[in-house]
């Protein structure tokens, strides 16, 4: 329990681990909150997990809360979490295809060639971070650019899409910058700007460099010559106002 009051009720937190498709665990991290005239009203409930988008999170909760009314008046916390852990991957799939009605650009294929567009927000040790990043894409078979141009730091990436996914998860999990005090640290500054398949009118990259511009001409012509004019204008552009 993370605590109890006469007035509050309880919350607490849980976390289970899910076979998903692809026989990768996922681990969800659940957040219930009963109020005090818990079960005749709702649980709040909030769900978080490394391996799920932000969107795929609010679907397993709103999922759950739909579960949840229709159990109103019983204790279903346990329920929950055992309907959860059967139909997540139901649910992850509804969510997958309503992302793919949305964008016509990502078919969901695991063999396609997938690019991804990080930005980061700061690298103190900046020669350990970068050499860092080539060495993760590097041995991850990734092409594309570590990219500075001001105060903006981007990373594009392409390759296959586990690979990417795995990227992704070194970020995050890996101490790759230091903090103020000179400690190691996670990365806790970065978003994903963009995560697609590569179309056939995007320029493959054949090698990963790292390149500083000096202008944001400079920037956007390196866009423009891989074919992702459009990814310059939806997520590049918009850092700089």
């Amino acid at each position: 329990f993370l605590y109890f009051s006469e007035t509050h009720g309880i919350s607490f937190r849980i976390q289970i681990s899910v076979k998903e498709l692809l026989d990768t665990d996922v681990l969800l991290k659940l957040l219930f909150h009963l109020p005090v005239n818990y079960p005749s009203t709702l649980p709040d409930i909030s769900v978080n997990s490394d391996q799920l988008t932000r969107a795929q999170c609010m679907d397993v909760k709103d999922k759950l809360l739909e579960q949840a009314k229709k159990r109103l008046s019983e204790p279903m916390v346990h329920d929950l979490i055992l309907w959860v852990q059967q139909h997540l991957k139901d649910v992850i799939k509804q969510s997958a295809a309503v992302c793919n009605e949305k964008t016509t650009l990502s078919k969901g294929t695991e063999d396609g060639i997938w690019m991804l567009l990080l930005h980061l927000d700061h690298m103190r040790a900046k020669a350990k971070y970068v050499k860092t990043v080539e060495k993760w894409a590097s041995n991850l078979k990734l092409t594309g650019r570590l990219m500075f141009m001001g105060k903006i730091i981007l990373i594009l990436l392409q390759g296959d899409r586990s690979s990417i996914k795995e990227y992704l998860i070194l970020q995050k999990t890996s101490k790759v910058d230091v903090d103020s005090s000179g400690k190691k640290c996670k990365e806790k500054m970065m978003s994903v700007l963009c995560e697609t398949e590569v179309q056939s009118q995007h320029k493959r990259f054949q090698t990963f460099e790292i390149k500083e511009y000096s202008t944001l001409e400079e920037l956007q012509k390196e866009f423009e010559t891989a074919g992702l004019k459009t990814l310059f204008s939806g997520f590049v552009l918009p850092l700089f106002k």
